[in-house]
């Protein structure tokens, strides 16, 4: 037996729905490089590459054309993503990655880009029936999850705003498609989002009320 066999073979049961191994490991691995996300760590990154790699395994034995697009998509934005941060600590003072909110204009951009990549790849994905069975929502989780990946790369809380758009339709689109433990995942992700959006949120206002206060002493000696 190979180990892509083995990846695709059953691990249990429950409710009905059949978990397969690639399912709950890929996942799990995924799950710890969001919450190594929340703590600004980056071995997120390598744990996003790596659940990618796992997960196009799982997608393949569901026959999850575009699933299998978007690991293809993390695995390479998370190497891009590895560096940016890479750079980030170089450039830090002390080593830590610095989180805000994307300027309207960013946010413009992002929003825009999201939208016309999603029209875009559903076209592709209707017009290619063999790359999809399920297009628009492939598309949609699909750009949705660049999107956010871009966004975790360049330090953006809209990140976890982002990651939250897409577990709206990630949840029911994996249970559907068999995918079990990805869609109980997603509702751990749904958890660990919340709790790291307040996080970074936290840690950008204090960031910014620091500034400010290193402004206003600069201006006054």
């Amino acid at each position: 037996m190979s180990a892509v066999q083995w990846l695709n073979g059953e691990a249990f049961a429950v409710l009905g729905q059949h978990v397969i191994w690639s399912d709950m490991i890929g996942n799990t691995v995924g799950l710890v490089a969001l919450a190594l996300g929340w703590r600004r760590s980056i071995w997120t990154w390598p744990a996003q590459f790596l659940s990618g790699v796992i997960l196009v395994a799982a997608y393949a034995s569901a026959h999850l054309s575009g699933g299998i697009g978007k690991q293809l998509l993390v695995i390479g934005v998370a190497l891009w993503g590895w560096r940016q941060w890479q750079r980030g600590r170089r450039d830090a003072q002390d080593g830590s990655i610095a989180v805000r909110f994307a300027t309207w204009r960013e946010r413009g951009l992002l929003l825009a880009g999201t939208a016309l990549g999603t029209l875009a790849v559903g076209a592709l994905f209707t017009a290619v029936p063999e790359l999809s069975w399920n297009p628009w929502p492939d598309a949609y989780i699909f750009v949705g999850t660049l999107a956010a990946m871009v966004c975790q790369a360049r330090g953006f809380i809209e990140f976890w705003f982002a990651w939250l758009l897409v577990d709206v339709v990630g949840v029911p689109l994996a249970f559907s498609s068999g995918l079990a433990f990805s869609g109980l995942v997603y509702v751990v992700y749904l958890a660990l989002v919340l709790w790291g959006m307040r996080d970074w949120w936290l840690r950008s206002r204090a960031r910014t009320s620091a500034a400010e206060q290193t402004a206003l002493e600069g201006a006054l000696s």
